[in-house]
């Protein structure tokens, strides 16, 4: 695409519109405009930290990797939810997984077997969780730096699972059930298909293929999916486990150290949908969203899918 050049994309199932503008880039900003990763790792004293305090070790975990002495990983309860199981109004629950019990590292930084591993614990949380018959949706994810929401710089990510699938996932489940009603396939499969063989594809093997979006919300936007049609992250063999690691610790890594930037990244999961297939999205944040996009709901985004995959290949940004 050429810079000069602006594009309406729509969304492979859904009703959702962004306009890839590579010339906004060019705009001028003001010196206070600042959306790199400066106050990401903000230095926290590790005595200041909750999650290296002496009371954190005698915390009661939901799961533990490593002894209790000398944890890997640990999981425990949010201690400020959004949602509750003994709250009626707002039923669900939220999780807190703590990565690494060292203070200065993060997820970029620590081993791939380190990061399959927190994949792993994922998994683990996501079975249990699924036994509770009121619990109709699971989201995992991590807030990497200020831009993304991050509270804390130790690092962690979250689980949040509700009584209720949010809107936007509901017409989604819908929109990929009428799809296979009409094709007799699920409509993510053909998307890898169709993105395997084009600009936008980042990585593949065996297992998983890496592509920037077509119509990418986000600078950078990259989504890493299983190729064999899995519904939920439990469904994963521990190669496809490895194979998301691996891939999940390099994008970040290029996210973190070449492009400054805070990023999200998550995992949706309906829990009675075998129709839906997953998939993690990676979300660096490198603009704000001000009054188009608040307005109108159409994103602009200034990085077009094919300048961010030939990023993510190994090019310059």
């Amino acid at each position: 695409m050429a810079k000069s050049s602006a594009e309406l994309r729509k969304d492979y199932i859904q009703d959702k519109y962004v306009i890839i503008a590579p010339r906004r880039l060019d705009r001028p900003h003001g010196s206070d405009v600042n959306f790199d990763l400066a106050s990401v790792h903000q230095s926290v004293k590790k005595e200041h930290c909750v999650f290296c305090h002496p009371r954190f070790k005698s915390e009661k975990a939901l799961l533990i990797i490593g002894p209790k002495e000398n944890w890997q990983i640990k999981v425990v309860k949010n201690k400020y939810p959004a949602v509750a199981l003994d709250n009626k109004k707002a039923y669900g629950v939220q999780e807190v997984v703590v990565e690494t019990p060292d203070h200065k590292k993060q997820l970029e930084e620590l081993t791939v077997a380190q990061v399959e591993k927190i994949l792993e614990v994922y998994a683990a949380r996501t079975k249990t969780l699924m036994k509770n018959k009121k619990l109709e949706y699971i989201l995992i994810f991590k807030n990497n730096g200020g831009r993304a929401g991050a509270s804390l710089q130790h690092a962690h990510s979250q689980i949040f699972a509700t009584g209720f699938i949010p809107p936007h996932l509901l017409d989604k489940s819908q929109r990929v059930q009428a799809y296979k009603l009409k094709t007799g396939r699920c409509v993510y499969c053909d998307v890898i298909k169709e993105e395997s063989k084009g600009p936008r594809r980042v990585y593949e093997d065996q297992y998983i293929l890496a592509f920037t979006p077509y119509a990418s919300l986000y600078n950078y936007e990259i989504w890493i999916m299983p190729k064999r049609h899995l519904d939920n992250i439990t469904n994963l063999t521990s190669a496809e486990r490895l194979a998301f690691g691996r891939l999940l610790h390099r994008v970040v890594g290029k996210i973190v150290q070449q492009l400054n930037l805070s990023y999200n990244y998550y995992f949706h999961q309906v829990v009675h949908d075998e129709d839906q297939h997953l998939y993690i999205k990676i979300t660096p944040r490198g603009s704000a969203w001000a009054g188009v996009e608040i307005g109108s709901g159409i994103v602009v985004n200034p990085v077009s899918p094919e300048s961010a995959a030939k990023f993510y290949r190994g090019g310059k940004k």
